[in-house]
């Protein structure tokens, strides 16, 4: 069994063979949550690790400062459509670019700028299955040398299915139509253990399907697992998907497993559980089932 769209991921033997193309664009993508003394983490600018050693020619795509709305009061809200598009073409990528993102820590931000950049209509943008530890492990060389891409003029038209909001959701919480799918570990799900969002539990009639459960080393997982786990929990039905998880990252890996299977009808809820704690109104059920 293959997925229904292997070239959305890409290994690194084949990014390898690719290095001298002059339409690729190569971005490291990664952030890094540090624990806060006041709770919680913060996040910060993947750059360092950039620096120490990157896929020859890549360069660095800072998600925080270039990706994100920073004018929210949530970590990683996108930004609106004209200046993300503006922004990916700020970075160098234009409609004729074969774009690879891939991230020095978790595969999660990798699956993020992947899907901010497939929101935006672009066509050929592919993860390195494994990051940058797949690119070692397969005996390629890195580079300490800085890269940037000239801005490029691109225009396109986003993918409003891509993405819900808030009432999106509450008007989910009891249509038969809709799966609604909490990425996070099963305890923040059930609202057990230490880590939560500042209200515990999960939205009710959510199903929980761990992203970490979708990888193995930081790869996805053969196609035949995935589409047993997604069927299993219900997400390769003919409902449509809206996937959540803290802020709206992990969530992308669930949602991403979806489209490499030929899911087609997937969004994710930007705010996710940054958001929805806010509102006292909106209700959380608490442990394992939905």
């Amino acid at each position: 069994m293959t997925f229904a769209h292997p070239e959305y991921l890409i290994s690194a033997e084949e990014l390898s063979a690719k290095l001298e193309s002059e339409n690729l664009r190569i971005f490291d993508c990664a952030v890094h949550l540090i624990p806060n003394p006041k709770g919680g983490y913060q996040a910060e600018s993947g750059q360092g690790t950039y620096d120490e050693g990157h896929v020859p020619g890549a360069a660095f795509l800072n998600q925080v400062a270039q990706l994100s709305d920073t004018s929210s009061a949530l970590g990683f809200t996108r930004l609106p459509d004209s200046l993300l598009i503006q922004a990916f073409a700020d970075a160098g990528i234009n409609a004729d670019c074969e774009v690879v993102f891939y991230s020095s820590g978790l595969t999660m931000w990798a699956t993020r700028a992947w899907w901010l950049l497939h929101y935006c209509g672009h066509q050929r943008v592919a993860i390195l299955d494994g990051g940058i530890e797949a690119w070692k492990e397969a005996g390629l060389g890195c580079s300490v040398e800085s890269n940037t891409y000239a801005s490029e003029n691109w225009t396109s038209s986003v993918l409003p299915h891509r993405f819900v909001d808030q009432s999106d959701v509450v008007s989910a919480i009891d249509d038969a139509r809709i799966c609604t799918v909490n990425a996070l570990s099963p305890e923040v799900y059930a609202g057990t253990g230490n880590h939560h969002y500042g209200r515990r539990g999960h939205i009710p009639n959510s199903v929980n399907v761990f992203y970490n459960s979708m990888l193995e080393d930081g790869k996805f997982r053969a196609p035949a697992v995935i589409r047993e786990s997604l069927a299993t929990a219900g997400l390769l039905d003919d409902r449509r998907i809206i996937t959540y998880c803290g802020g709206g990252i992990s969530a992308t890996i669930d949602s991403f497993a979806c489209l490499l299977l030929g899911k087609e009808d997937v969004a994710v809820y930007d705010g996710s559980m940054s958001e929805w704690v806010m509102d006292e109104s909106l209700p959380l059920v608490e442990g394992n089932d939905p």
